[in-house]
């Protein structure tokens, strides 16, 4: 077994253990739920089981404030959703393969599609605390990849455009914009930030990137929603905090899950 094998086949056992835990043999659509995205979990439809991330092989507990470490089976209508109440972070020390674990364990799982979800920044100031914004494309500043060897993905329609456009017919409202991932964990300067607006970036976070890479690989369709939880720095004038983001994902909680609740079952 090579190096680039174990963590695919790491992935294989953990999917075996979920089906185990859970009695879903099978799931369908994974979702994993950045800072503040919790209480829309609710809208999605009956939870069928819950288990804990440690439960699985490959898996540690949640490190951040507004994750929980918690893996939900939802059925909603025909479908069987995978939901990641917790993510690891790049900016963890635990390396990318642990980044990405939970999107190969759903692709291995069954999951086609998998929604990425969190918490940023917003350089648009028109974007409130609690404006969703569909990704339509990233920026990749961590210098990693989850991709060993000489495998060669292609990433141009990394975020699913026909997923984009099913969002858009559920909510005109929505906007979308291009995320950029810095490694943190600590917030951007102003500098970087205008760094991120010289080229072409809208969202900052810390998240998603390695992610949406990891699921092209597998060969999942990827749909990228971000929650902007505050105006990225410099633009407000204001310090930046997490309980600030995670605030704003509280009093966004509703219209969140009525967002989720509506696009899900038409994917």
């Amino acid at each position: 077994m090579t190096d680039a094998e174990a963590p695919h086949l790491l992935a294989e056992r953990a999917a075996a253990k979920l089906a185990e835990l859970t009695g879903v043999e099978r799931h369908d659509v994974a979702l994993v739920l950045g800072s503040g995205w919790l209480p829309a979990v609710e809208a999605l439809g009956e939870a069928t089981a819950e288990i804990d991330t440690t439960d699985l092989p490959g898996f540690s507990a949640a490190a951040v404030a507004g994750h929980s470490g918690k893996i939900r089976s939802v059925r909603a209508g025909d479908r069987n959703l995978l939901v990641f109440l917790s993510r690891t972070h790049f900016y963890e020390g635990k390396g990318v393969a642990a980044v990405v674990h939970p999107i190969r364990t759903a692709a291995k799982a069954g999951c086609a599609t998998i929604v990425l979800t969190n918490g940023c920044g917003g350089l648009r100031e028109t974007w409130t605390p609690g404006t969703p914004v569909l990704i339509s494309d990233h920026i990749n500043l961590t210098g990693r990849s989850p991709i060993e060897g000489a495998h060669f993905v292609d990433l141009t329609d990394l975020y699913s455009s026909r997923l984009r456009a099913m969002c858009r017919e559920v909510d005109p409202s929505l906007d979308e914009g291009v995320y950029v991932q810095f490694p943190g964990p600590h917030y951007e300067t102003p500098a970087e930030i205008g760094m991120v607006r010289a080229i072409g970036g809208h969202l900052v976070g810390m998240s998603t990137t390695l992610e949406a890479i990891a699921a092209r690989e597998a060969g999942m369709e990827v749909l990228g929603i971000s929650l902007v939880t505050n105006l990225a720095a410099g633009i407000s004038g204001q310090p930046l905090n997490h309980e600030e983001v995670l605030e704003a994902g509280r009093a966004a909680a509703s219209r969140m899950g009525e967002l989720l609740g509506k696009i899900v079952p038409r994917i």
